[in-house]
């Protein structure tokens, strides 16, 4: 079955109607027809634009110098690290990071297989001892929730998706497509001067220190006090847009769903970036350390108390996590403006 057209929901072929059918899965116990999240994954590709025009890894052995008094070794050997993905003869997904010699700009084309449908069950794993079985089951698949932010994705399942729509809007444009600049996860620094708004403010709303306006609603979504989720009128996640946005015009800078930033987590945080654009990427292996899987998550959540959604707090997951309070949002460069400054 051709993917890339329209699913013919209603006038199907035998082949076409079996192709559909196939992605789906009965419950063994009680029956239920479910997506056989399994079989969901996306294979996408991204050439690393930085790492092609670093200067020691030229093709050329004389570009990589620019010291005239250093003579230039024309047999060395420049090693490169990529990622790679395939499927194999088992059929097992297989996410690999590879080194070898540079040989062409290809070696800077990375890979990816990402199972891209979100861990309905974190509902139950957040929280043992709370009785969210309604919210595993329903979440993902009620209308009562489709305004609500997705959760249950991991680091890896948010840059996947930024891939496939940034795949889905160049699909479109054809010529102009060169002009565009790709989905990506915003960077630490980029979400937090986004959510300060224009007055660089503590919380993303004009008066600082307050988490209510002055007709005694709370700003945002999370945990007034020990233990009183609802206070705020809220038990979990509600929908996007159901506060207020920051001077920016963005909604939900702080709680609902805390969110998945693009930044490796160090402890001493923006101290190791430069003051241009900061911003520290560490693309991990699979054979890394765990501890060199920390993303830098910001924003806070509906289960957080004031503190941890103030525009300056910072947490941290491993990027193969999935939480029932964490999200995400895409961001795309702005190259230049208008003449109307726009």
């Amino acid at each position: 079955m051709n993917w890339s057209k329209p699913i013919p929901w209603k006038r199907a072929t035998e082949d076409e109607q079996m192709a559909i059918e196939s992605v789906y899965k009965h419950h063994p116990i009680d029956g239920t027809l479910m997506l056989d999240g399994t079989q969901l994954n996306y294979y996408y590709e991204i050439y690393d634009y930085t790492e092609a025009a670093k200067r020691r890894n030229r093709l050329n052995p004389a570009e990589r110098v620019k010291n005239t008094d250093v003579q230039v070794n024309s047999e060395e050997v420049i090693m490169i690290t990529k990622d790679t993905a395939y499927i194999d003869d088992e059929g097992r997904i297989v996410n690999r990071t590879i080194t070898r010699p540079l040989s062409s700009e290809w070696d800077f084309l990375n890979s990816y297989i990402v199972n891209i449908y979100p861990d309905t069950t974190c509902w139950v794993n957040d929280f043992p001892n709370a009785n969210n079985e309604q919210y595993m089951r329903l979440y993902f698949n009620h209308p009562s929730y489709n305004e609500h932010p997705v959760v249950g994705v991991s680091w890896e399942q948010a840059n996947a998706f930024c891939a496939w729509r940034t795949n889905y809007l160049l699909a479109g444009l054809r010529g102009q497509a060169k002009y565009i600049q790709r989905y990506r996860l915003p960077t630490e620094a980029e979400w937090e001067f986004a959510a300060r708004g224009r007055e660089d403010n503590k919380y993303p709303w004009k008066d600082n220190e307050e988490t209510k306006d002055d007709r005694g609603c709370y700003n945002a979504n999370y945990k007034p006090g020990k233990g009183n989720y609802t206070k705020d009128g809220n038990l979990i996640s509600t929908r996007v847009g159901a506060y207020s946005p920051n001077s920016n015009g963005l909604y939900d800078m702080a709680g609902n769903v805390a969110e998945w930033t693009s930044t490796a987590y160090t402890e001493s945080g923006v101290l190791q970036a430069n003051d241009i654009n900061p911003d520290i990427r560490y693309n991990a292996a699979p054979e890394d350390p765990y501890a060199l899987k920390k993303k830098v998550v910001r924003g806070g959540s509906w289960k957080d108390v004031n503190a941890f959604i103030r525009s300056d707090a910072r947490t941290s997951e491993y990027q193969n996590e999935q939480r029932s309070y964490i999200g995400f949002r895409c961001v795309r460069t702005q190259v230049g403006y208008n003449k109307k400054g726009k």
